[in-house]
């Protein structure tokens, strides 16, 4: 009697958003390390970042790269879309070595203050997913615009490919409309309270994706390093890919 051919071990990963606030702890410090060293505590393989640049000037990077390079296990995608920074509108993805950098760009949206929404096409274990990256205005008219528009877009590449999003939506009701544009066509995860980083109370950061991966544990990173290190605490999810 013939047997069935074993299936492949399944393929997992991690992915966490934090709003870094370039850098920036409830202390008042500036301190890019004590970041890298939330992001070592987490241990994910995508991060998704926001506030990750200066918002004036040259809006250079608010962890140098050579630091990112020196101290962790992640490099930047590189968006290049200005000379020191390493993100575009404070969004920025950063990566695992062992992830393969497939493709990337950037994305406008409808914005009432400059807004961006950073994109990648990434190789996990020889499996290629789609990872958007966002920061949404403070406006709920245009916070919902900017949902749609990604939402949209979102839903054309996950067609044909697993597609998570992730950000902070500056939305504190779930009822709202940037919720609903996003819930057309995707599963938004309840990771929990994320803000303030000392006294959670509002669920700003969220993650998001489609069918074709499956979550399987999601939450918010909490220690004491955190809840320093920025206004906002990490939310991560666990997904196999289906």
């Amino acid at each position: 009697m013939s047997r069935s051919p074993k299936a492949g071990p399944a393929t997992t990963f991690k992915l966490v958003s934090y709003n870094i606030h370039k850098c920036v702890g409830t202390d008042r410090r500036r301190d890019p390390m004590r970041v890298l060293r939330v992001l070592l505590e987490v241990d994910a393989d995508i991060v998704v970042l926001q506030e990750a640049d200066h918002r004036f000037g040259s809006r250079r990077s608010a962890i140098p790269q050579f630091l990112i390079e020196n101290h962790s296990d992640y490099r930047p995608i590189p968006f290049d879309v200005q000379h020191e920074s390493i993100g575009w509108h404070g969004n920025t993805i950063l990566v695992r070595r062992s992830v393969e950098i497939e493709s990337h760009s950037i994305v406008s949206i409808p914005y009432l203050e400059p807004r961006g929404v950073v994109t990648a096409d990434l190789n996990v274990s020889g499996r290629s997913i789609a990872v958007f990256g966002m920061h949404l205005d403070l406006s709920g008219l245009w916070r919902t615009r900017q949902a749609r528009a990604i939402a949209e877009l979102a839903q054309q590449t996950s067609a044909d490919r697993p597609t998570l999003l992730s950000g902070d939506l500056n939305e504190w009701r779930r009822s709202s409309g940037a919720f609903r544009e996003f819930e057309r066509h995707f599963e938004i995860l309840d990771c929990g309270r994320s803000f303030h980083s000392r006294r959670p109370v509002a669920q700003l950061d969220r993650i998001i994706h489609n069918d074709q991966v499956t979550a399987l544990a999601c939450g918010v990173h909490r220690s004491a390093l955190a809840a320093k290190a920025s206004d906002h605490l990490p939310v991560w999810g666990k997904f196999r890919l289906n």
